[in-house]
Formats: structure tokens, C-alpha cells, sequence
């Protein structure tokens, strides 16, 4: 069962959507966000994440791939997810935008400029995300 969580920001005059959208596969719970995670839209997922974790669901994946922009309140709650997660013996596993394990990504960059990239489990896709034989794709 998938549900929906959205808002909006404002950006420079013109009014930015931001989802949460969320779903199972096998033993892992899938949160897709897209648009900006920042200070205005950074509390959704922050109570998604603690949704699912109350619903007993341990494994978490976070499809990043379609945000666009992420501010340093978006990144504390990517670390607060890590944080809760791994309080529960659980795993968190994001999904960066394109080639963002690779470069290129704002998110990518962000994370690394704080320096907090090595602190996550990143894959290329949610298939190998959910995969059991699938590793994480280096810092």
C-alpha cells in the first residue's frame, strides 16, 4: 500500500512540490522523496521515517533520486534516520540522485562536503538496494 505525504516551499517566486511517497518490498519499507529537503519540508520526512519505524519496520530505504536540492536540515534528518534506524539493529540505505554516488549530485555534494557521505549505505537503485546480495557503493 503506498501512501502520500506532501507540501510545498517557495523558492525565488515560484511554489516547489515536495512527496514522500512509500511503499514494501520484501523486508524493506521504500520512502521515494522528490523535490527539495529543506528546512520547510525536512519535518515530513522526519515523521515518515519515525511512521515507519513505529509500525515495527526496520529496514529503510530512501530513493533520493529525485530531490533536487538538500540543505543542512535535510541532512539532519538523514542523520537522525541513520541514528534511529541503527538504534533498532535496523539499516538505512539511500539512493542518491543520478550518478550521484559517483559525483555530481547536489545531494552527493552536500553530504560530502559535511563530510557525513561515509556515514551511508549508498546504492544505484532500489533493486539493489532491496537485494540481500547487493553492497553499497563506495564513498
Amino acid at each position: 500500500m503506498a501512501s502520500v505525504c506532501g507540501g510545498s516551499g517557495e523558492r525565488e517566486g515560484m511554489v516547489v512540490a515536495f512527496y514522500v511517497t512509500g511503499g514494501e518490498q520484501g523486508d524493506w519499507t521504500v520512502l521515494r522523496v522528490s523535490g527539495e529537503l529543506d528546512l520547510v519540508t525536512s519535518p515530513v520526512l522526519r515523521q515518515r521515517v519515525h511512521d515507519v519505524v513505529a509500525d515495527g519496520r526496520h529496514g529503510l530505504v530512501l530513493d533520493l533520486s529525485e530531490v533536487f536540492f538538500c540543505d543542512s536540515s535535510g541532512v539532519g534528518v538523514l542523520i537522525a534516520a541513520r541514528r534511529l534506524i541503527r538504534s533498532c539493529q535496523g539499516s538505512l540505505r539511500l539512493i542518491l540522485p543520478a550518478r550521484g554516488a559517483v559525483d555530481g549530485s547536489h545531494v552527493n555534494r552536500v553530504l560530502g562536503a559535511l563530510g557525513v557521505r561515509r556515514l551511508f549505505d549508498v546504492y544505484a537503485d532500489v533493486a539493489s538496494a532491496v537485494a540481500d546480495e547487493a553492497g553499497p557503493l563506495s564513498a
